[in-house]
């Protein structure tokens, strides 16, 4: 279906950015205020620009670009949604025609009367753009057509010119045609008729041919959205959105959110490799579609790394691109928080380790003070949680704060602020390189620290203050459930940093930020901690980008009852490691017991016991087999239950219990119950799990039961900390050498100066003074 009336471009944009108030009011609610509401967006605009449409060098389209957005849409379609699509493209996709045309009639005409030694010698005339439109626009909607079909998606071409928005019946009656397209479930592709508008201006052209719709179509995918009541537009061009300065140049940074008011802090670059538009023309159209109602997100569409999913992430509400919104928000945003965090926290590295200390124990005495207002808090958190009946019994626990818990909090928040004495700055090797030239490698922060953790708000004090002892800056991510109670802890933490002048080292995010989102702030945030459920780690660690996660993302923890274990023991670890908290990461998960105790009295207690603890066991495949009436085989040997639940399966060995740890565990707590000191050595030895413990509870894998004073969470990494991580796993190291004019070409082979490398005691910090030797 066509729809062709005049327009002039240039006159349609300056008719548009003249006019003071929107056509027909705030038509249809007001746009949406923050990013997770587009989720509720019903009819979406997608604009593409020239640079998002064609190929690099500006003779035809870039067919896989364009293939993943129609993909897209059409999966937006298909989910109920309107789509339409601006498009530009048709000067570009006339461009190759025509060029193809020439090539092929000239080589003809030459072969004919000069020969063929005379073909490289031929040269193109300037395109002239508009008959490259009119070669070009039944060409690309052909294949808009041709790709919608492969899913199921029909299109429509709408060509519209000046005229169908200037006059009032034309402007109804393009209206009542996109109506009855979307009404129909068809994808209007709409472009404005560049075959009949006016001549471009003269400066404006690019390499033979005048491009002319980038920046009509800007201001046509904008005027659109508003007649239309569009709940969204989506503007893709060659950049990743709006930057406060020109992108490239050294203080850029990409805006998160722009508001209305904003404009004066903007320096505007240079225009797009093709199009005329440029950056300024779309913050224009958006503010205009903006004003009419309509939430405008300008992205790129040119990224090979996104563009497959760059449409459905914004509609999803994920942050990509600049998003427009007329609300600001009365706090910061989270850039700036981390920004500020950032600030505050190298102010913090740089105290004294008595001021930590006093931070620290401030806040312990805080959390004894404020009980009652803690309590308070967590009563409501409490009450709206069981009220609103998703939250599991383990979760509720977590949830939970009694004065048993802040006592216990305050005492592990003391033994931080002992430990915090001789972290920061502490010298770990000295060595004399050479005469008048030491060096030292010492403890520092490792920056800004990003904890996100769910129902536990027990968790807020302790991370804070290991950030605190560490000297780190702190951003923190707490879930919905402990709103109330983290709001008031996080607080008292401020609070307490204020007496040495760093509050704002710790900061809470408060705002509607997703956790993919944050975990995208790759320039900002140098750690990630999680501290939850084994899914929120994982999905931590895969949204992750660029940032590492310490964490583990399963507690498969095993008791191995040996051939040689004391009953008393069994029974009396083997109910601790799996009914004390199961929900804990460091609970049991799989009891292996030696063959040789089957049909033995100590397996008929291990049994009686679990029954009376009402735990429910999953046979193995080999302790299936040994049973005529077994339980239930478990579905799989790694699963971590988190419950009364446990896997019980037999080995023949304490080699092949290693085996099976090893195959099917998580390498985060492992145990061996027996009284061979021999066998419990090797297994000590030979298993590679973060923590390996003999004749002892797994739920012993925890930081204050260490004496860490508290933990921000245990890690099954490889690299760096490992098994429950405290104060020193959140501290790296850096190098400090002080030398006195020295140059590496003084050690040459004609240097006049020897490498000496001896180590040197290590003594305290030097805070600054310099040795004389």
């Amino acid at each position: 279906m066509n729809h062709t009336i005049e327009m002039s471009d240039e006159t349609l944009k300056n008719s548009i950015y003249s006019l003071c108030t929107v056509p027909n009011g705030r038509a249809h609610g007001g746009s949406f205020a923050h990013r997770g509401e587009l989720r509720q967006a019903k009819r979406i605009v997608v604009k593409l620009g020239s640079a998002v449409v064609t190929r690099g060098d500006e003779c035809g389209l870039a067919l896989g670009r364009l293939a993943s957005i129609v993909e897209q849409v059409a999966m937006l379609q298909n989910q109920g949604r309107e789509m339409m699509i601006v498009t530009s493209g048709a000067v570009a996709f006339g461009k190759q025609r025509l060029r193809h045309e020439i090539l092929l009639s000239q080589s003809v005409r030459q072969a004919l009367h000069s020969g063929q030694n005379q073909l490289k010698d031929m040269s193109l005339p300037v395109l002239e753009a508009r008959a490259c439109a009119a070669a070009g626009q039944s060409g690309l909607m052909a294949l808009y057509e041709a790709m919608f079909t492969q899913y199921s998606t029909c299109t429509a071409q709408v060509l519209v010119t000046n005229l169908d928005f200037h006059d009032d019946q034309k402007r109804q009656n393009l209206n009542s045609t996109l109506q009855e397209l979307l009404r129909m479930n068809i994808v209007p592709i709409i472009n404005t008729n560049d075959a009949v508008v006016p001549p471009p201006e003269p400066n404006s052209d690019l390499q033979g041919v005048n491009v002319i719709s980038i920046k009509d179509n800007d201001s046509l995918a904008a005027r659109l959205a508003v007649e239309m009541k569009a709940d969204l537009l989506i503007a893709l061009s060659d950049v990743e959105g709006l930057y406060n300065s020109p992108p490239g140049t050294d203080d850029a940074k990409l805006i998160d959110i722009f508001y209305p008011g904003d404009q004066q802090s903007i320096t505007y670059g240079t225009k797009s490799r093709v199009g005329i538009g440029g950056m300024e023309a779309k913050v224009k159209a958006a503010l205009w579609a903006l004003q009419g109602g309509t939430s405008v997100v300008i992205a790129n569409g040119t990224h090979p790394k996104v563009t497959g999913h760059v449409i459905t992430d914004i509609v999803e509400g994920k942050k990509v691109g600049t998003f427009f919104s007329e609300i600001k928000p009365a706090g910061p945003t989270v850039e700036q928080q981390t920004e500020m965090a950032r600030n505050s926290g190298r102010t913090l590295a740089s105290l004294h380790p008595d001021q930590r200390s006093e931070i620290i124990c401030q806040l312990a005495e805080l959390l004894t003070e404020k009980k009652e207002e803690i309590l308070a808090a967590n009563k409501m958190d409490m009450d709206l949680a069981v009220s609103a009946g998703h939250l599991p019994p383990a979760m509720l626990k977590r949830l939970s704060l009694s004065p048993a818990k802040l006592n216990s909090l305050a005492i592990g928040l003391r033994q931080i602020a002992v430990a915090s004495q001789d972290s920061v700055g502490r010298v770990l090797r000295r060595t004399r390189v050479a005469h008048n030239l030491e060096l030292e490698q010492i403890t520092v922060p490792i920056g800004v620290l990003l904890v996100i953790f769910e129902a536990r708000p027990d968790c807020l004090p302790q991370v804070s203050a290991l950030a605190i002892a560490s000297g780190n800056a702190l951003l923190l991510k707490g879930g919905k459930e402990a709103a109330n109670t983290n709001r008031v802890l996080h607080q008292l933490t401020q609070e307490a940093l204020s007496m040495h002048g760093v509050r704002e080292a710790v900061q809470l995010v408060s705002t509607r930020e997703e956790v993919e989102d944050l975990c995208r702030l790759d320039k900002m945030i140098d750690l990630i901690i999680p501290r939850g459920s084994s899914q929120l780690v994982r999905d931590i660690q895969r949204a992750a980008k660029g940032i590492p996660v310490l964490g583990h993302s399963e507690g498969i923890c095993h008791v191995y009852v040996d051939a040689d274990a004391s009953v008393d023991k069994v029974i009396k670890i083997v109910r601790d490691s799996k009914c004390d908290y199961p929900a804990a990461c460091n609970a049991m998960e799989t009891l292996l017991i030696h063959r040789d105790i089957l049909r033995t009295p100590l397996f008929d207690q291990i049994i009686d016991m679990l029954r009376t603890e009402r735990v429910k066991i999953h046979a193995g495949p080999r302790f299936a087999s040994y049973l005529t009436f077994s339980p239930s085989e478990a579905k799989s040997l790694r699963t971590e239950y988190g419950d009364l639940e446990c896997c019980m399966e037999v080995v023949d060995s304490m080699q092949d219990a290693v085996d099976h740890i090893h195959k099917y565990g998580s390498s985060h707590t492992d145990v061996i119950i027996t009284e061979n000191e021999d066998t419990a050595e090797q297994f000590l030895q030979q298993l590679d799990s973060a923590c390996v413990f003999w004749n002892t509870s797994s739920r012993f894998a925890d930081g204050y039961r260490f004496g860490l004073g508290a933990e921000v969470g245990i890690s099954t990494a490889r690299i760096h900390a490992r098994g429950p991580v405290g104060l020193e796993g959140l501290l790296t190291t850096k190098w400090v050498l002080r030398g006195d004019g020295h140059t590496a070409a003084d050690f040459s082979e004609h240097g006049t100066m020897k490498y000496l490398h001896e180590n040197l005691p290590v003594g305290q910090p030097l805070a600054g003074r310099r040795d004389s030797n």
